[in-house]
């Protein structure tokens, strides 16, 4: 494997750094990694996030591979996040940083 610390616009960290950069896309990928979550719950625990904002950041993460939506044909419609396999692998990333955070930022 090469570890090439030379720039490239097309290198992996800058793909990623593309999916998941955002201020909100890496605290939503970790919360819904919990569970399925409905679109409401999502709202609630980030108060801070607009709605337009917040159906903005889960349609990139979709449109990235790493969510999937489900609309269920209900009224009112009813509508819940998960996350791709590809987002499941992502996983053990966030826990890493989120482990590296609280190690070293007091």
């Amino acid at each position: 494997m090469n570890h090439s610390k030379k720039y490239s616009s097309d290198c992996g960290l800058n793909k990623v750094q593309k999916m998941v950069g955002g201020k909100w896309k890496l605290s939503l990928l970790w919360y819904i990694s919990e569970e399925t979550r409905r679109f409401g719950e999502i709202k609630r625990v980030f108060p801070d996030i607009t709605q337009s904002m917040l159906t903005k950041q889960l349609r990139e993460l979709e449109s990235d591979g790493l969510l999937h939506r489900e609309i269920y044909k209900e009224v009112p419609p009813r509508v819940e996040y998960s996350l791709t396999k590809l987002g499941q692998q992502f996983v053990p990333i966030l826990h890493s940083m989120s482990e590296w955070g609280e190690c070293n930022l007091e």
